[in-house]
């Protein structure tokens, strides 16, 4: 088993809705050798280095993602993209503690894949990301306030498209302005959408 890191500890103890399912999740990640660290607020399981495994928690599910799924072989077709413009991560997910410990062995199955396709090196090409159009009610903001311009420009790309797309989402002008309101502190902290 390797090496617990305290953050994971508190994480787990702090954990209000999955605290069972992470702790289980834990035990089998630790299991398979990787090293265990804690990044974007949630467990994360290296292997030499590079991430490859990570424990979500979200308001209606838990999940196991693996950061090279969709070249990890998974017959059972187990692995679910987390969403739509996902290209290389898929996740197992869950909704209750049985579902999580009748998955056990399909997880240590699917790690074990995983790291072996990472120790092989393989590399997946990336599709190019789908062009997205800059709503209306971000880019009113942007020509507005200089300030806000400049702090989006210094976001990388995977923030800006995060935002865009966020914004974008919402059918209503009222709704997509309401998110650009909400949206401008994080923006002007250098922060992403979910940061």
């Amino acid at each position: 088993m390797s090496k617990k890191n305290p953050k994971v500890d508190a994480f787990i103890k702090s954990e209000k809705i999955w605290p069972n399912e992470a702790k289980l999740m834990r035990e089998v990640s630790l299991d398979s050798g990787l090293e265990e660290d804690f990044k974007w607020r949630f467990p994360c399981y290296t292997n030499k280095g590079k991430n490859l495994i990570m424990i979500q928690t979200f308001k209606n599910m838990c999940a196991l993602l693996f950061f090279n799924g969709v070249m990890v072989k998974d017959p059972k077709k187990l692995l679910k993209a987390p969403g739509e413009n996902s290209q290389i991560g898929r996740r197992l997910e869950f909704k209750s503690f049985s579902e999580v410990s009748k998955a056990k062995s399909a997880m240590k199955a699917l790690i074990k894949e995983s790291i072996k396709v990472d120790n092989s090196g393989a590399k997946v090409a990336k599709s190019p990301p789908k062009s997205l159009t800059m709503p209306t009610e971000l880019q009113e903001q942007l020509d507005k306030n200089k300030r806000l311009k400049a702090a989006f420009d210094k976001l990388t790309p995977g923030r800006q498209r995060l935002y865009t797309m966020h914004i974008a989402s919402a059918k209503q002008e009222a709704t997509r302005v309401a998110r650009v309101e909400k949206c401008i502190p994080k923006i002007l902290k250098g922060l992403g959408l979910n940061d």
